[in-house]
């Protein structure tokens, strides 16, 4: 609008007016509404008028990541099925354009989509999947706003002024430094072309589907504890809509299996930076440990991965009681003579998913040697640890691995996310 031109806004029987500021930007606030089954049309009249037919309100959530957010339903396990299934009119998806920036913007390319059998191949796999199932339990309509790009960086994603004077992060800044270039990876440009546009659309929480690219080495990774927090803060503190809830996906198994307790990975830092950020508030993660490819870094099932996120919100923000909230999470051990005994949360129905044997879990004693355990659930719920080459247990370890053989799992058959006990 021109500056100081009065605008008046009609939507759903309500009236509201406001005069845009000397920058031509205008807002205005409108009341809730109960009724959120039937499409509507938005009015704004200033000196023009515009109409915007079709219009829905309800539960919108802001998806982001890179290349497994980005992972379109085209490429998904079941495509055709899924496609044939996929009549969602209450379902949409604002697809945004890539757009790298070195100052923060205040609009970008894309538009809304309906879902239909037409359009859900270019909706993101993981955001589609997690829509429907939110709005299949909740009967709302439900709308994703999408922004990610494949092979892109946390720090591309977090505004550069929550990051530029953190010195724990000088080695993620230090290869951009004297670079002026609007490159995706360099610290906030994403967050400039395809985040503060966004800002301050009414949302409900995020999800955010992204770690690959900072697991190239350890101190990546382990960054990446200290990253994840801060994009988190960053995001909310901008949205100024409070702590609302901000859920991922912990990386997937990856890689070949690989047998020596004792190899190094790095995606298992990752993982454990992505679970220590389950400190702060209103935060969820789907663990993934199960269903991911050895061979493949954009494994074909996210519909288990949008199922699981949607698990969490549904059950910790919607308060569905009929939901599980997640798979078996480490919450304590003890150490009795040469057996660990470990407690877990959401462990009901505690068990092993394939065979009689609980495998994943490995011991060491204060040497730091890793060997392979037994692991037995009891019948108080606990799993109890043993190894035959530790008689001094000092550290426990489980899905500490790439890709890690694993499986124990609660009665919802989901899986246990992996941890340490140690921080050697």
């Amino acid at each position: 609008a021109k500056p100081g031109e009065k605008v008046t806004v009609e939507f759903a029987g309500q009236t509201k007016r406001t005069v845009a500021g000397e920058d031509g930007r205008w807002r205005v606030r409108l009341d809730a509404i109960n009724d959120t089954t039937v499409a509507g049309g938005l009015k704004v009249t200033g000196e023009n008028i515009l109409l915007i037919k079709g219009v829905l309100v309800g539960e919108v959530w802001f998806a982001s990541g890179q290349s497994n957010m980005a992972m379109t339903v085209s490429r998904c396990r079941d495509f055709e099925k899924e496609q044939a299934a996929a009549k969602f009119p209450h379902i949409r998806m604002f697809i945004t354009g890539r757009s790298a920036q070195l100052q923060p913007q205040t609009g970008c390319a894309g538009k809304w989509w309906i879902c239909s059998p037409e359009t859900v191949g270019n909706f993101s796999g993981t955001a589609y999947f997690f829509a429907r199932a939110l709005h299949e339990q909740l009967k709302v309509p439900v709308g994703i706003i999408h922004s990610s790009w494949g092979g892109t960086s946390i720090e591309a994603w977090t505004s550069w002024e929550a990051q530029q004077n953190d010195k724990r992060l000088l080695m993620v800044h230090k290869p951009w430094q004297n670079k002026p270039k609007a490159n995706q990876n360099k610290p906030g440009n994403l967050f400039n072309g395809m985040v503060n546009p966004h800002i301050p659309y009414g949302i409900r929480g995020a999800i955010w589907y992204q770690g690959e690219r900072n697991s190239r080495q350890i101190s990546f990774a382990k960054a990446y504890s200290i990253q994840l927090p801060m994009m988190i803060n960053d995001w909310r503190r901008r949205w100024g809509q409070g702590d609302f809830p901000f859920l991922w996906a912990q990386l997937p198994n990856f890689k070949a299996v690989n047998p020596d307790p004792n190899a190094p990975s790095i995606w298992a830092h990752t993982r454990e930076s992505m679970a220590k950020t389950l400190a702060m508030p209103n935060t969820g993660m789907a663990t993934t440990i199960d269903i991911g490819e050895a061979r493949d870094i954009h494994p074909k099932n996210k519909q288990d991965v949008g199922r699981r996120l949607a698990n969490w919100a549904l059950a910790e923000f919607y308060y569905q009681k009929d939901v599980p909230t997640s798979g078996p999470m480490y919450a304590s051990h003890k150490i009795e003579g040469a057996t660990v005994r470990v407690q877990f949360r959401y462990a009901a129905g505690l068990k092993a998913k394939v065979g009689d044997a609980v495998t994943g879990f490995v011991l060491a004693s204060a040497d730091k040697v890793f060997h392979p355990a037994t692991a037995v659930v009891t019948e108080d719920g606990l799993v109890e640890v043993t190894s035959k080459a530790v008689a001094k247990p000092a550290a426990l370890r489980y899905g500490w691995a790439d890709n890690p053989v694993v499986n124990l799992v609660n009665q919802h058959n989901l899986p246990a996310t992996p941890f340490r006990t140690d921080d050697w």
